[in-house]
């Protein structure tokens, strides 16, 4: 069975300033995981570097569409669900941004949605 791949930045990284940080958007998509560990079973979480290229995103969707989070779909969804796909490349779809990957989620898996 192919999973959902859910990309994000690690946790702690640098940007040129010497300075540890963390991405904010990662950090809810997170907090989402936290909310609702059932989210897990169904997904291939993978955390990528800071720096671009980030070549494994970059290999399904493309250079365009490597910021995180982004949520790489294992198949082609729903009729019901399309308007709630941020695009397709090399026909794979993909949704990007934390709280439209929290409204995917919401639809699909019958989870709270955010308010």
């Amino acid at each position: 069975m192919q999973r959902d791949v859910l990309f994000l930045l690690k946790e702690s990284f640098a940007d040129g300033q010497g300075l540890p940080y963390y991405c904010p958007q990662c950090a809810e998509i997170t907090g989402v995981l936290a909310y609702f560990p059932k989210l897990r079973h169904n997904l291939d979480l993978r955390y990528v570097d800071f720096p671009r290229p980030r070549n494994e995103i970059v290999q399904l969707i493309g250079a365009d569409n490597q910021s995180c989070p982004v949520l790489v779909l294992a198949d082609k969804p729903g009729l019901d669900a399309l308007g709630m796909v941020s695009g397709q490349v090399n026909g794979r779809y993909y949704i990007s941004g934390p709280r439209e990957i929290a409204r995917y989620w919401s639809h699909v898996n019958g989870v709270a949605r955010p308010h």
